[in-house]
């Protein structure tokens, strides 16, 4: 969890002794609980109103607290920050002295967001202070008519400009430093934050920026499935990625090998981490952005939709001293966020956590995190070691890929420690033939795994155009049911509406099948049993399969026929 040196006007007024730790502590804790800003959460707890933490915030940074109700802004002052950037940084124009521009902040400590302003409007900022209700007023009062420019009008304009045309030309000829420079122009800036913006704002998990022959798209993912945005034109592909590259602190000028790299920005007020991979390929390198978006992530395991049976199960499971626990499926279905939210459950002053991640997506507080990097020899297997040294409780490994890495995990788990990590396999049962295969032997297999959790996602239908229907014989076939199973059970889909780009799903949720390991598996496992005798056997046991907890979802009315057998 955060704690107070994570917010600058927190840690302002424990300086100035304005406040005790543990009112501070208070306001974190219900900030993360609530997701409340905490300049109300400060008012309401009767700590500090609004006008003294302005006032307190611009002494700390040297300015002044401006007021912007009542006041009129002239036009051109206005059209200095483009609808996009005023409304995904919560600014606002107060005042143009010469080149130098006084711009109202929502978050005026954040130095990297002053400095990227400061590019993408052109001009030197000056940060004054203002309270962030009057600065959203004043955002939707002065930018309603412009309708913001969207990205089709920066596309209009970069089409249209001659300029970055000749100096992308001129690239070719001017090396490293050339290119930096064609990154850094403020159409190239303005198109790239707004483009963020947009995925942001459309909750994709990944954004795409494919370079083919004669063309460059860009795509985002949502809710699993991949959605095309209006392509911008293809001599756009070396500034647009290279200007991610600056913005992730890469090597601009290495064009031939892979490289990754993060980008901590802050988006409509949200704090948005982006973990950038290049890949080169035939026609320049192909960019992708994993959105990390710290605020909408629930890392709390009441909040993964298990099944009460499977919950009961995994909770018990995490508080034994050791063995193993293990997460499959296929790569994106959520397996890092199941774990991370068992470490959660079980982060307590009295026990040690630690993780071995490639690449660490998520800061726990009170965790050790460890990123795996394989081009310096940091390996899985290295890292395990060191752990074993480090006199853990619990270790988290973020992949079983190996006969080594899963050799160390079992030795862990025998001299006494708890180790969670995960696997890509189709089902549960694969799991332990998949452990057999590397070349671990089958009685530490049995004698090491307490359980295997297998989990997909699947795309929820929207509330907003959530339909009835009455599902054809042919549909009930396929989920191997017939009308009699059915009986007086409804079925929905989505529509399709505004609220859900009329794709109708809205948000994704889990599905899950567990296979406890007992006695009975115990003996198959040592015998080398087949994976489908295995699964044969847990299900008889009384395992729930994805398909069966995939129909539940649909009785439930959460998800569609479509869905579950895109995933079971």
């Amino acid at each position: 969890m955060p704690d107070i040196s994570s917010f600058p006007l927190l840690t302002i007024i424990k300086e100035r002794g304005l406040a005790d730790d543990m009112q501070l502590d208070e306001i974190v804790q219900e900030h993360v609980r609530s997701g409340k800003p905490i300049g109300p959460l400060l008012q309401d707890a009767g700590i500090m109103d609004i006008d003294t933490q302005l006032s307190v915030l611009a002494e700390h940074l040297g300015t002044e607290v401006v007021d912007l109700r009542g006041r009129e802004f002239p036009p051109e002052l206005i059209k200095l920050v483009p609808a996009a950037t005023a409304k995904a940084y919560q600014c606002f124009p107060v005042a143009l002295f010469g080149t130098t521009l006084q711009l109202a902040l929502a978050d005026p400590t954040n130095p990297a967001v002053i400095d990227e302003l400061g590019y993408v409007v052109g001009k030197e900022i000056q940060v004054v202070v203002c309270d962030p209700a009057q600065i959203e007023q004043a955002i939707g009062k002065a930018y309603t008519d412009t309708g913001g420019e969207s990205v089709s009008d920066v596309l209009k304009e970069l089409g249209a400009d001659a300029d970055i045309l000749k100096e992308i030309e001129d690239v070719g000829k001017g090396g490293a430093g050339k290119l930096e420079e064609v990154a850094n122009e403020t159409p190239i800036v303005k198109f790239v934050s707004l483009v963020l913006q947009q995925a942001i704002q459309d909750r994709a998990s990944d954004i795409h920026f494919e370079p083919f022959e004669d063309e460059f798209k860009i795509r985002y993912r949502v809710d699993g499935a991949l959605y095309e945005m209006a392509p911008p034109p293809k001599h756009l592909a070396l500034p647009v990625t290279s200007r991610i590259k600056v913005m992730a602190n890469l090597d601009i000028a290495e064009r031939r090998l892979p490289q990754d790299g993060r980008i901590a920005t802050t988006i409509a007020g949200k704090r948005i981490d982006l973990r950038v991979s290049t890949l080169p390929t035939q026609f320049g390198e192909s960019v992708v952005l994993r959105v990390l978006d710290q605020s909408s992530v629930n890392l709390e395991m009441e909040h993964l939709g298990f099944p009460k049976a499977v919950f009961d199960y995994v909770a018990e499971a995490i508080q034994q001293p050791n063995g193993i626990m293990v997460v499959t499926g296929p790569t994106g279905c959520g397996k890092t966020t199941t774990l991370y939210a068992c470490l959660r459950r079980i982060n307590s002053i009295d026990s040690k956590l630690l993780t071995a991640e490639d690449p660490v997506e998520y800061d726990i507080e009170g965790i050790m995190q460890v990123a795996v990097h394989e081009a310096v020899g940091m390996t899985f297997g290295k890292a395990l070691r060191s752990f074993l040294r480090q006199d853990p409780d619990v270790i988290m490994v973020g992949e079983m890929r190996d006969l080594e890495t899963s050799q160390i995990a079992i030795q862990a788990s025998l001299t006494g420690h708890l180790v969670l990590s995960t696997l890509h396999t189709n089902d549960s049962a694969g799991a332990v033939t998949r452990l057999v295969d590397m070349g671990v032997e089958p009685f530490l297999v049995s004698s090491t795994l307490m359980c295997v959790l297998a989990q997909r996602l699947v795309r929820t239908i929207c509330k907003k155009c959530r339909t009835p229907f009455e599902p054809t014989e042919h549909q009930l076939s396929l989920l191997n049911l017939s009308p009699h199973d059915v009986g007086d059970k409804v079925f929905y889909y989505g529509r399709g509406c505004s609220f859900c780009n009329d794709t109708g799903y809205k948000g994704r949720k889990g599905i899950y099948e567990l296979m406890g390991i007992n006695d009975v598996l115990r003996i198959m496992i040592n015998e080398r049993a087949p994976t489908l005798v295995l699964r044969q056997k847990a299900i008889e046991l009384g395992m729930v399969t994805l398909r069966e907890d995939g129909l539940r979802s649909i009785f439930d009315g959460e998800t569609t026929i479509e869905e579950v057998l895109k995933y079971t």
